[in-house]
């Protein structure tokens, strides 16, 4: 399941990069704790401890370190997620809250009423508590593969919760890694860059106009992250674009 699951994120690592903006987050906050914060466990804003051990165990399954590099739990992507709760996503700050909650097709998506932080929190306590009857021991104490088979249980609906749909707390889950894995370092994830080194993405936009008629040629530099500006750690042109180094360069 954890290779692959790596092998998937390398095939849409550079869309995801290029694409994931954490909604409803403070960047001023992240910004302070991104450009501070130093591997080890992070400073919390939502999650309790027990939480943070459960999705620190789950990520190390779902994106985890091997010959390719580091894995979710070292890029600091429970850092990522607990942000993300913190903030507007965590209580949909920008969805209708309103109703009716009637059950809707796949095509409809999540019809939930419950906020992600509600999803979290209540799924998290209900599959510990499942695993204690099961195991004897919660999810983070368990081996890999009964892990493995718990986060299996969960994607596939076998596990039933009492509160909160199985499926779509692994969804929600398994999207957050995903995006925590690639998002910009500002926003609490992505430690190191090394989501973005794993698939080769360069950060934020340089200018590519010398590049344009080199077709077939891989760009490869060291990436920028918005932190790496804003610390004055890359060198900018008369426009404020950052000057990539590129691989070559730096060899």
């Amino acid at each position: 399941m954890a290779h692959d699951r790596r092998e998937f994120l390398k095939t849409l690592g550079v869309l995801s990069a290029a694409s994931t903006i954490a909604p409803g987050f403070s960047p001023e906050a992240a910004l302070v704790r991104a450009a501070t914060e130093v591997a080890g466990p992070p400073t919390l804003s939502f999650l309790t401890q027990a939480e943070l051990v459960f999705i620190e165990a789950a990520l190390a399954r779902l994106i985890p370190a091997d010959e390719l590099g580091p894995g979710a739990k070292e890029a600091g992507v429970a850092a990522f997620i607990d942000g993300q709760l913190a903030g507007g996503f965590g209580v949909m700050a920008r969805a209708y809250r309103l109703g009716p909650w009637l059950e809707g097709t796949p095509e409809q998506g999540d019809q939930s009423a419950l906020t992600p932080r509600e999803i979290y929190r209540a799924a998290i306590r209900e599959v510990d508590d499942d695993c204690d009857r099961r195991y004897g021991k919660r999810f983070a104490e368990l081996a890999a593969s009964e892990q493995d088979d718990v986060l299996r249980g969960l994607d596939e609906g076998t596990i039933a919760l009492s509160s909160v749909n199985a499926p779509l707390f692994f969804g929600l889950l398994w999207g957050n890694a995903q995006e925590g894995f690639f998002a910009d370092p500002v926003h609490g994830g992505n430690r190191d860059k090394v989501g973005w080194k794993l698939v080769g993405f360069p950060g934020v936009a340089a200018v590519y106009a010398e590049h344009i008629e080199r077709h077939g040629e891989a760009y490869r530099a060291d990436p920028v992250s918005i932190v790496d500006l804003q610390q004055k750690r890359v060198r900018v042109d008369e426009h404020g674009h950052p000057v990539h180094t590129r691989a070559a360069e730096s060899e």
